[in-house]
């Protein structure tokens, strides 16, 4: 996996690449000091994935993700501030890291990253039209490298946006699906998936914890990931969460 890394502060820079490094299979190919440089390297290296601290001069990493959001690069946030993880999500990032990073919290980012990578990696063939036999209510038709695959609603875990398509997570893998989240939420009506932010639904019976830090709300699922509950979403979510214990 090629990685660009984005901060301002060198050492913070120097001990994000060593930790990485630690990890299998990873290049770092380019450094930079702001969103600006970000952006150049990104379009310079072709990188699969690029970290972007927030608080940056000149351009920061939220202003950097969304020049990126058309050139297929993922994007993690690292940053000293646990506000900003509603910013993150909403861009479709696939996780924040607070600073000082540590091991294990980067090696799980790092797996999301894989995970959303080996997804992508899969090139959709043309998607064929739903034929009467495919109950399209029940099920979604993902392509994938060699045809579709029949996800089944009820087979969904949680679900997280990233750009005009989204993933698909069951207990298998994720798949890579072409459609607007509004036109999702309409196919997931009654599905039993709760919509927490702009970019995410879930399975409430799958939360197994959840943290309030300062205005933020986050959620712990059982498959290890976690999720941070939009402003808007907190009162219906607490209520789905309380509703299914």
């Amino acid at each position: 996996m090629k990685i660009v890394i984005a901060d301002d502060e060198p050492l913070a820079r120097d001990l994000l690449r060593a930790l990485l490094e630690e990890l299998p299979d990873i290049e770092v190919v380019g450094e930079g000091e702001d969103g600006t440089d970000a952006i150049a390297l990104v379009r310079e290296h072709r990188p699969d994935l690029v970290f972007l601290d927030i608080d940056m001069p000149h351009c920061n990493g939220i202003q950097a993700a969304i020049e990126l959001a058309g050139d297929g690069v993922e994007v993690i946030f690292v940053t000293a501030h646990e506000e900003h993880a509603i910013d993150a999500f909403e861009i479709g990032a696939i996780d924040y890291v607070l600073k000082p990073v540590r091991r294990p919290r980067l090696a799980k980012a790092m797996e999301r990253a894989r995970l959303r990578h080996g997804a992508r990696a899969e090139p959709p063939p043309s998607e064929p039209a739903p034929g009467p036999s495919r109950p399209t209510d029940e099920a979604f038709w993902v392509p994938v490298l060699r045809g579709t695959a029949r996800v089944a609603i009820a087979d969904i875990l949680r679900v997280e946006a990233a750009g005009d398509h989204v993933y698909l997570h069951t207990a298998q893998r994720a798949y890579l699906y072409r459609i607007t989240m509004g036109d999702l939420e309409k196919r997931l009506h009654r599905s039993g998936l709760v919509r927490i932010h702009r970019s995410a639904f879930i399975r409430t019976e799958r939360v197994i914890g959840t943290a309030r830090r300062g205005k933020v709300l986050a959620l712990s699922l059982a498959d290890g990931a976690e999720v941070v509950v939009g402003p808007n979403y907190r009162t219906a979510v607490l209520e789905a969460i309380a509703a299914s214990a």
